[in-house]
């Protein structure tokens, strides 16, 4: 949502430039969603009917899983697993599922990770891979090699295996730094699917089509859980080989989740509406439902409830403090609303303009009510934490207005050195405190630490955001961006600057699964006291994989949500699936 420079030194504008002038004000499109949300009500005699369906099949699939322990070999082990995992309803199963892999892990590999058994195709081996990694189990990118020639290349014979080099292609999504077979594997695997694809097409009774299709726009560790298990379940019941029984169970799970969803954006539809903020501030974007979708995308099991609330809420504040910054403050009144942050008391509103009142006034009334819950889930330790990463994104903020206005260009280093801040993730992840009941006074050490897997996270998160908003953000030409900044330190092209930012997105992704693997894995359990437990973990990579969809393909899908994120909305929160 930020952007452009920040960072660097907390030096003022140039004198000579006037504090009373206005950034060029952009107009945003209203809300996709009008009332959408506000008037629905929630059926609990439906709901109720879905949660007993929805338990009976449980118990048979809970079944299917302990015969898997049992029985299956490790393919059919692995295809159970991806299935209920791509279906959405694996978070019934966690411990089932943990005893799976890791019997899995046990059996095929030793403990430095090598494998024992190599006799898989080129589809299990890519699936055991991909599996065993995102559930932190670190297998070596080795297994790989038995489809490589003497020449070093990839044999001729996979190229026409499209089910293998599909496999292989989301096992490549998980790679990490120096893993070169990876990377020849995702260019490997792209050229060959895509030539596929046509045959495929013809194909009229395989959906495998509509898999690689899917894949080769978004590949499944990259995506946003909840808006490819809705995707996945369109393919699924077209696929000869599927469970009846596993279809009604994700189809009835998918509704009784989406009914919850819409009671919660009805909920927060009310709040939104009561600060009438859409009439008070023209110059600033009315993303709710959007916001929403980031809570979701953090945690989409029933129990956070409270998580994708205050993820919501907490985007959309930050989404207005932003538009104020970057949209509409002039210098002085950018200066003063950062002060009255810093003392943070009510009566400091006094000295603001009737605008930034509002936002003021705004802000702190969400922190009354988090100062609340706070206390009443006795986590009163959050409160002063939350406010300061509030007060860190108001600094950063009125950095970027400085830089932008006087234009002056920050060298790139510099740029960098805030964007955890303008990356919003502290915000965000103090927001849900209260809500998580594994969050604690460790948790908050642990971010302060800034531990590796925060800083990646918030910086790759940065550069696909940077991506997505440097046409809006430019202005033509009236503004600086991150791209600009990177264009002058380094004396590159726009389009050079550009592919430096894909490049740099995709290296924040190694960091990212590398610490993923690292910080879980059983195998690092000796730094395991200093780390918060998984779900604080699990949200960092869902905060990856929120912001890459969003902001895809270089397009700001928060801003304009009607080109691409809109649809996926739409299918997740309005439009029910059909049960036959």
């Amino acid at each position: 949502m930020g952007g452009g420079a920040g960072g660097g030194s907390d030096g003022d504008a140039p004198s000579s430039f006037p504090k009373d002038v206005r950034p060029p004000i952009v107009t945003f499109s209203p809300s996709l969603w009008g009332d959408s949300f506000a008037s629905f009500t929630l059926d609990q005699q439906v709901q109720e009917k879905y949660a007993e369906a929805i338990q009976v099949l449980k118990e048979e699939t809970r079944r299917l899983l302990i015969l898997a322990k049992e029985k299956y070999t490790t393919p059919q082990t692995l295809i159970l697993i991806d299935t209920l995992e791509r279906l959405g309803v694996a978070y019934h199963f966690k411990q089932e599922i943990h005893e799976n892999i890791q019997q899995i892990f046990n059996v095929n590999f030793n403990s430095t990770g090598d494998s024992t058994h190599d006799n898989y195709d080129l589809f299990t081996t890519a699936l055991q891979f991909r599996l065993l990694r995102q559930h932190r189990h670190y297998v070596p990118c080795g297994v790989f090699d038995k489809f490589k020639n003497e020449k070093n290349e990839f044999h001729e014979e996979i190229s026409s295996d499209a089910k293998g080099l599909l496999s292989l292609y989301e096992a490549a999504h998980v790679r990490i730094h120096e893993e070169n077979i990876l990377e020849e594997a995702v260019a490997f695997t792209t050229h060959h699917l895509n030539r596929l694809l046509p045959q495929l097409a013809k194909q009229s009774t395989s959906p495998l089509h509509d898999l690689v299709k899917r894949a080769l726009h978004q590949s499944l560790h990259r995506g946003v859980p909840r808006i490819e298990t809705r995707n996945y379940i369109s393919i699924y019941e077209k696929l000869e080989s599927k469970d009846e029984m596993l279809l009604k169970f994700a189809k009835l799970d998918f509704n009784f989740l989406q009914n919850m969803y819409r009671k919660e954006l009805c909920d927060l539809t009310r709040w939104w509406n009561k600060f009438d903020l859409k009439s008070k501030l023209p110059y600033a974007r009315d993303r709710l439902v959007e916001c929403y979708l980031w809570g979701q995308a953090f945690h989409f099991e029933p129990k956070y409830s409270y998580v994708r609330s205050a993820v919501a809420k907490g985007m959309q504040m930050i989404s207005i403090m932003d538009d104020t910054y970057d949209n509409y403050a002039t210098l002085e009144e950018a200066d003063i609303l950062t002060e009255a942050f810093e003392r943070w008391d009510i009566n400091e509103a006094e000295r603001l303009s009737d605008t930034m009142k509002v936002v003021y006034k705004f802000v702190l009334s969400i922190y009354e009510d988090y100062e609340r819950d706070a206390v009443q889930e006795q986590k009163s330790y959050a409160v002063p934490y939350a406010k300061e990463t509030v007060k860190q994104v108001a600094r950063a903020y009125n950095k970027e207005l400085k830089w932008f206005m006087g234009r002056e260009m920050p060298t790139f280093e510099e740029y960098f050195v805030n964007t955890v801040f303008t990356s919003c993730i502290y915000v965000m992840f103090a927001a849900v405190i209260p809500g998580m009941k594994s969050a604690s006074e460790e948790t908050i050490n642990w971010l302060l630490s800034e531990p590796k897997i925060i800083i990646g996270t918030a910086k790759m998160g940065r550069y696909v955001e940077d991506l997505g908003s440097h046409e809006r953000e430019n202005r033509g030409g009236e503004m600086l961006t991150a791209v600009d900044c990177y264009m002058k330190h380094h004396g590159v092209s726009k389009e050079e600057a550009l592919e430096k930012f894909v490049e740099l997105a995709e290296d924040g992704w190694k960091d990212v699964n590398k610490e993923w693997i690292k910080i879980t894995s059983s195998s690092c359990s000796k730094d395991s006291s200093n780390i918060p437990k998984e779900d604080m973990i699990e949200q960092l990579i869902n905060y990856a994989r929120v912001a890459e969809v969003t902001y895809k393909n270089c397009a700001d899908g928060y801003t304009y949500p009607e080109h691409y994120l809109g649809p996926q909305i739409a299918a997740q929160f309005l439009h029910p699936l059909i049960i036959s």
